[in-house]
């Protein structure tokens, strides 16, 4: 019987709030941060100023504020600590290592395992510091074996994001929907309670991305493939009766249009460098001492009337400008990154790194879109900055382990911690799989092992915690609380019921999880996936079914983040790596989502029978 759609004036409003955040969602001119605040802001006040009641009880606005508190947003911030410090201590690091060994012996063999490994790691560990780990292996490894790492680059991704799918821990998205579901009277799900299914559905997918999927990407070179240096240090030689002779610095820089930067300046008759003010007075023979592209050194040359040297060698025709011992790499924005929402400028990044920003490219709809204003642009996940510097100094940043250095090499930080790291995780683990302690408790207590132990500093800590997926887990919490309380998940459901009326109960958990796939593709995953857990519940209350079904088709659903590079944040670090378009991201991602959607449509029942 299909059934009636009552609605209240707070529920229309929360329907209409939830459709606004949708939208708000998918902007990239509003952060997320900033839209996930506003709909705490909204529901908040809206209640505050307009009161709701049902059956004699009073709904307080500040129980929205309760998702801050809420424990799938305590076990989610843990679990992403822990992750973090298993990338930070190189705790994977004999995977790495015996993955790059395989490569060199087979490599078909050792992309097939390569997605294995990827999908279990990421049925314990958040995907972000898998994907860290195995970006460089298969850049380097692409590298050395002159192939193009487009092709294998989306599939590894791919099989982090099905391994998730796994286990209550794999995703935030799981945590959150067993959550939610547990609060609205569903019994919990143990830790492998679905990984059957998951792993069935996963065997069909990972012969896709294995055998099809790098058959359907295109070869594109990565900024690594150009190996001549951008930047160069010279000298340029004040000249007799020249324009900058007798003119002080500030007025060279006038005349190159305040483009020149001086780094040191070599008195005549000197061997001493010193850094110039605005007001020294040059003569003959002084040096200006400078890193710049070949072409503004020959301007400079010009405009100021000196000669350009090398050392002690003149640079003309016969003798070119050489930069020995440098090196192009790429660094990826990634999440606990430093340089995450900040700029170049505010970082002092040349003064601090001893590297030269040459680009930075920003995911767009071209496979990289370069930024002009590189200096003042904010950093965000996905972006790249490709740099220069010395050999030693890329090797020594990539050996810190706190940015992702993408170069020639295939060295993975390591440090005497990560047993350690790797043990408290496998602890936090067992423990929470073994019914001892929730997941949210005893990934806590690994955190404290964590500091307690030096593995991890508060500082690290800090930086590995999102603002954004504590935002965006606290605005979906809030705002499936709000669909609840007022009515309007049931209002949903039935509506998704009398939709399908006539449809058997299969087609229809089909059609929840097709929905929620759509819908993670657009919006965001945590999203998607708190607002479709009351609906599920209202549709599986109002078919008298099982809830379990039902909160598995949107927790599946919900993690199909395919078939965009904005869908997931490991999409759009793949995507800058490996110079993907969009297009690339529908024509790989959507059969994949099919093949999942389909598997699992047929597995759920099967599981977890309907009737």
């Amino acid at each position: 019987m299909p059934a009636d759609i009552v609605l209240n004036t707070h529920a229309i409003a929360v329907l209409l709030l939830t459709a606004l955040a949708l939208f708000l969602f998918t902007r990239d001119w509003l952060p997320l941060e900033s839209s996930s605040l506003f709909v705490l802001a909204a529901l908040a006040t809206g209640f505050q100023l307009f009161p709701f009641s049902s059956d004699g009880k009073t709904l307080h606005a500040v129980d929205f504020f309760s998702g801050f508190g809420h424990e799938a947003l305590v076990a989610v911030t843990a679990l992403m600590i822990i992750g973090h410090a298993l990338a930070r201590t190189g705790a994977l690091e004999p995977v790495g290592r015996a993955l790059t060994r395989l490569w060199e012996v087979s490599p078909q063999l050792s992309f097939l395992l390569t997605l294995i490994v990827g999908a279990v790691l990421s049925a314990f560990v958040n995907n972000v510091p898998i994907v860290i780990l195995l970006l460089p292996i298969l850049t380097s490894v692409s590298l050395r074996m002159k192939t193009s790492a487009s092709r294998i680059l989306m599939p590894m991704g791919f099989a982090t994001l099905i391994g998730g799918m796994g286990t209550t821990i794999g995703t935030s998205t799981n945590l959150l929907v067993v959550s939610v579901a547990v609060s609205m009277g569903m019994n919990p799900f143990s830790m492998f309670e679905f990984i059957l299914p998951v792993a069935l559905s996963s065997l069909i997918a990972i012969m896709y991305l294995w055998l099809v999927a790098p058959k359907m990407l295109p070869d594109r070179a990565s900024e690594l493939g150009d190996t001549s240096p951008r930047i160069f240090s010279a000298a340029l030689n004040i000249n007799q009766d020249g324009f900058s002779d007798g003119k002080t610095v500030e007025e060279i820089i006038e005349q190159t249009d305040k483009q020149i930067k001086i780094q040191y300046v070599k008195r005549a008759g000197s061997d001493a460098l010193t850094v110039p003010s605005r007001q020294l007075t040059l003569k003959q023979d002084d040096q200006l001492l400078l890193s710049d592209s070949p072409e503004n050194l020959k301007a400079y040359e010009k405009l100021l009337d000196a000669d350009l040297y090398s050392s002690d060698q003149k640079i003309d025709d016969d003798h070119p400008l050489q930069a020995e011992g440098q090196q192009l790499a790429e660094i990826i924005i990634a999440q606990g990154s430093p340089l995450l929402n900040t700029t170049v400028a505010k970082t002092r990044f040349a003064d601090r790194y001893q590297l030269v920003v040459l680009a930075l490219h920003r995911s767009g709809t071209q496979s990289r879109q370069a930024v002009a204003d590189i200096d003042n642009t904010q950093l965000q996940v996905g972006d790249v900055l490709l740099v220069q510097g010395a050999s030693e100094t890329i090797a020594d940043l990539k050996q810190q382990g706190k940015i992702l250095v993408l170069d020639a090499t295939s060295h993975i930080p390591h440090s005497e911690k990560a047993p350690l790291a790797l043990m408290i995780m496998i602890t936090v683990v067992a423990i929470a799989a073994l019914g001892i302690l929730p997941i949210a408790i005893s990934a806590v207590c690994g955190v404290l092992l964590l500091a307690l132990t030096n593995c991890l500093g508060w500082k690290d800590m800090a930086q590995a915690v999102n603002a954004q997926i504590i935002l965006i887990v606290a605005a979906s919490l809030a705002l499936g609380f709000a669909m609840l309380e007022t009515g309007a998940a049931d209002a949903m459901a039935a509506g998704f019921v009398n939709l399908t009326a006539g449809m058997s109960v299969t087609m229809q958990l089909s059609g929840l999880m097709l929905l929620m796939a759509v819908m993670t593709n657009i919006v965001s995953n945590n999203a998607a996936a708190v607002i479709g857990t009351p609906i599920a519940i209202g549709i599986a209350n109002q078919l008298g079914m099982p809830l379990e079904p039902f909160v598995l088709a949107v927790l599946f659903g919900a993690n199909m983040s395919y078939a965009t590079p904005m869908a997931y944040k490991t999409n759009l670090l793949v995507m800058t790596v490996g110079g993907y378009t969009f297009n690339d991201f529908l024509k790989v991602g959507i059969p994949l989502t099919i093949i999942m959607w389909l598997s699992l449509s047929f597995l759920i029942p099967v599981f977890y029978p309907i009737g």
